[in-house]
């Protein structure tokens, strides 16, 4: 179902039938499910391939004292797995970078302009590049600085012949991006109606055990927030929606 599209500041929009390839880049396993999964079920539905980038493996998640970090890395990976088939993704890059010590760096630009490269997509889907100070968790400081990153690796480092040479050598040839979506923006400009896809995007969610002390008000401040997604985005009375901002990169 095409998007609700807000602003007149893009030239056009993509529509997801017209996206062949597209890339989310976040920071930690389950931040895509919670702002983009139902989206993403839309764009496999079309036939569109979808891959994840995850900047870190989340071993800073879970509430389990007894369990060590590089086991939680393990089930980390392993439930954003599971979680991406829920919605029709099978290709996962994992960075390996530390949860929570992820800053905006020449070498996370360099490995996030690398999977562009080899991703070649038309839309980068990723966090917000700055602080919203209306919103705590939205702006942890792994998500502004994967956004920050993942915001130079679209431009101007992925299409740069000159930026990060040995990428070159490596096979890497430079690739542009038609447009940047940000989750989660405080100015969103488009709004994607996911009704429909709700239910995949929560099976999606459920994946992510160790993250969910109570799985079902999980669900339910889920479906309110897509609710208010949804008004917000002037949806009929009883939609879900996701929203972001688009930045036109051509």
């Amino acid at each position: 179902m095409p998007g609700d599209y807000e602003s007149p500041n893009l030239r056009t929009v993509l529509q997801l039938d017209q996206i062949e390839r597209a890339l989310a880049v976040m920071a930690h396993p389950d931040d895509v499910d919670f702002s983009v999964a139902g989206t993403v079920a839309q764009l496999t539905a079309a036939g569109a391939q979808v891959t994840y980038c995850l900047v870190t493996d989340g071993q800073a998640g879970g509430f389990d004292p007894a369990i060590d970090r590089v086991t939680m890395a393990a089930i980390r990976r392993e439930e954003q797995t599971k979680a991406a088939a829920e919605v029709g993704v099978s290709e996962l890059i994992f960075l390996g970078r530390m949860d929570g010590e992820v800053t905006c760096e020449l070498t996370l630009r360099h490995d996030i302009t690398r999977v562009i490269r080899q991703v070649r997509p038309q839309v980068v889907i990723t966090h917000p590049p700055e602080i919203a100070v209306s919103s705590v968790y939205g702006s942890h400081a792994d998500h502004v600085a994967t956004g920050q990153a993942t915001w130079a690796a679209v431009y101007p480092d992925a299409r740069n012949l000159f930026a990060f040479p040995e990428l070159i050598t490596s096979g890497y040839e430079p690739w542009s991006v038609d447009e940047i979506w940000l989750i989660n923006h405080p100015d969103s400009n488009l709004t994607q109606d996911i009704t429909d896809e709700f239910d995949r995007k929560i099976r999606a969610l459920l994946c992510h055990a160790s993250q969910h002390q109570h799985p079902e008000q999980m669900a339910e401040r889920v479906r309110e927030w897509n609710r208010g997604n949804a008004q917000l985005g002037g949806l009929p009375e009883g939609r879900l929606a996701e929203r972001f901002f688009v930045a036109d990169a051509r």
